[in-house]
């Protein structure tokens, strides 16, 4: 009782610090609440996915890590995505992979899926008021390699284009039944090791599957078309097909969401810089969240600068209505489970800090022309209270605040993940 009442004292000075800078944390409280984090599935398990063994499945993403714990079911991965939602504040959604689809064991083709084979997951989600997103699985197949919707080869494009067309039609069938719209998104691994001496034909054959892909119209109040670019992967170090600008060219001529995943870039490029520049032109954005390190784009999300650069152009640009958020990472070094509450977390406390900035007093400042006023105030709200406004946010979303919910965490790894060690005999590494 005296640590709640001394968190609650804490808000109180919090709030009235903020009130001196014409901040109302009451209100930034609320919006926050009203912001869905999508979180992405694949952590879970080490992406994965349900589908039964293949025989060539060439082109995967792999993980780092042999963590003890990793889900080996749908029923085990909703299980650990039910204990990450207990400990973020806030409702939010789940990104699924096409792979995450449960056939009852029996194969089913990527280009054959159907709404059905992910019925679980929609029951699941349906009973909890989660919102779903969804992504076609675009590799780790035989027909993956080496291309995918760019291929030489008009049957493996057709093979690719169905799967693109099926995975649109399951998105309508999750946002009608859910209420909500589900983005549905397309990446793909398409690219060059070393330099290409052709370019432009394989763009051209892309740019006729994307037509393919999107010839049926679906209702925009259950499906949200969106399409990701990449700077290079592992196989694609030299030419990637759907490149950034690739895609931003695409996305504004077809009226499709743009899909913008933090660690796609350069190191050095701001993708918070491209958010004002891309809405001016296209109509909503899909945020892929991820943290870049050297040339691996998908480390748990942390409250970097990187990522208060991100929430900051969001609510300063009056943008959050128009950027549906998601997570993407995929880490088997440190549990599952916690990166997930980690990188939630983390990209809601850069969110909270964006809400709680006195944005009209630093524009004014700008407008006219104070700019030693605007660096200023920008540098004394470093130091304001926020975390006396984010704990008193998490208790009232009923959720441990500060680093409350390790503990929790740690045991649900000791009750659940650390006997799915034992079953399998897994030792730690």
């Amino acid at each position: 009782m005296k640590s709640e009442k001394s968190q609650e004292q804490a808000y109180a000075l919090a709030r009235d610090i903020y009130a001196r800078h014409k901040v109302d944390t009451e209100t930034a409280i609320k919006q926050l609440a009203a912001i869905p984090i999508s979180l992405n599935c694949w952590q879970g398990d080490d992406v994965r996915g349900f589908e039964p063994p293949q025989a060539s499945a060439l082109g995967g993403i792999l993980p780092t890590g042999q963590y003890p714990g990793r889900a080996r079911n749908g029923t085990e991965l909703r299980a650990d995505l039910d204990q990450a939602f207990s400990l973020i504040p806030g409702r939010h959604r789940v990104n699924l992979h096409a792979i995450y689809a449960e056939t009852g064991g029996r194969r089913v083709d990527r280009d054959a899926l159907e709404p059905k084979h992910f019925a679980a997951w929609l029951d699941w989600a349906k009973s909890r008021h989660l919102g779903l997103d969804f992504n076609g699985t675009f590799f780790a197949h035989p027909k993956a390699t080496p291309a995918t919707l760019s291929s030489r080869d008009p049957a493996i494009r057709k093979f690719w284009v169905a799967h693109g067309i099926a995975c649109r039609r399951i998105g309508a069938a999750m946002g009608k039944t859910l209420g909500t719209p589900c983005v549905t998104n397309v990446w793909i691994p398409d690219g060059s090791k070393d330099t290409p001496a052709d370019r432009k034909t394989p763009r051209e054959r892309l740019r006729h599957s994307l037509d393919d892909i999107f010839a049926e119209l679906l209702n925009p109040a259950h499906n949200l078309d969106s399409i990701e670019g990449k700077l290079f992967g592992l196989g694609s170090e030299s030419y990637v097909v759907g490149s950034h600008d690739f895609y931003l060219a695409y996305a504004a001529i077809h009226n499709k969401l743009l899909c913008l995943d933090t660690g796609h870039f350069h190191p050095t490029e701001s993708v918070a810089d491209k958010i004002s520049a891309i809405l001016g032109q296209v109509d909503q954005l899909m945020l892929h969240v991820s943290r870049g390190v050297r040339w691996d784009s998908d480390h748990v999300v942390t409250l970097t600068d990187e990522v208060k650069a991100l929430a900051e152009e969001i609510v300063r640009g009056k943008y959050l209505k128009r950027i549906h958020i998601g997570l993407d990472f995929f880490d088997a070094s440190i549990n599952r489970v916690a990166c997930w509450v980690i990188g939630a977390r983390g990209m809601l406390k850069a969110l909270l800090l964006a809400l709680l900035e006195p944005t009209a007093r630093l524009q004014e400042l700008e407008r006219t022309g104070d700019y030693t006023s605007r660096l200023a105030l920008l540098e004394e709200i470093k130091t304001l209270p926020f975390g006396a406004v984010w704990n008193a946010y998490c208790r009232r979303q009923n959720v441990p605040a500060g680093a409350g919910w390790i503990e929790e965490m740690k045991a649900y790894e000791h009750q659940v993940l650390s006997r799915r060690r034992e079953a399998r005999g897994d030792k730690r590494k």
